[in-house]
């Protein structure tokens, strides 16, 4: 897994998918609260006009020189929930994301959220 401070210097940098294609560029990344390791990263897509982030996880993810390769095919990422380029993910919406990827989803013990952002 990728190290916080690591993933940090990699903002602006290219998302691709496990056959390099270009997915988009790597805007932030949300860490699970439970142990504060990057778990998610929202990646900038779509044309100048109408640009959103849409969310993919960092399990298995490898750094590159100047890209982050994802280990999910880029048509499941580009079809990932998304978010406005100003927005922080709902709460509501942590189940939704965790199901596109077939990933389970439980809350914190007491109902806490399970992303955040650092």
């Amino acid at each position: 897994m990728i190290g916080s401070a690591d993933i940090r210097e990699w903002r602006g940098h290219a998302v691709v998918d496990e056959k390099d294609r270009r997915i988009g560029t790597l805007e932030s990344v949300y860490v699970e609260t439970a142990s504060d390791q990057p778990f998610f990263a929202t990646v900038t897509v779509g044309l100048p006009s109408r640009r959103r982030l849409v969310f993919v996880p960092l399990e298995g993810a490898v750094l590159g020189p100047g890209y982050v390769r994802v280990a999910f095919p880029k048509s499941l990422v580009k079809e990932a929930p998304s978010i406005g380029t100003d927005d922080v993910l709902p709460a509501e919406y942590e189940p939704e994301v965790f199901a596109h990827y077939k990933l389970d989803y439980a809350p914190g013990a007491g109902g806490e959220r399970r992303l955040a952002r650092p």
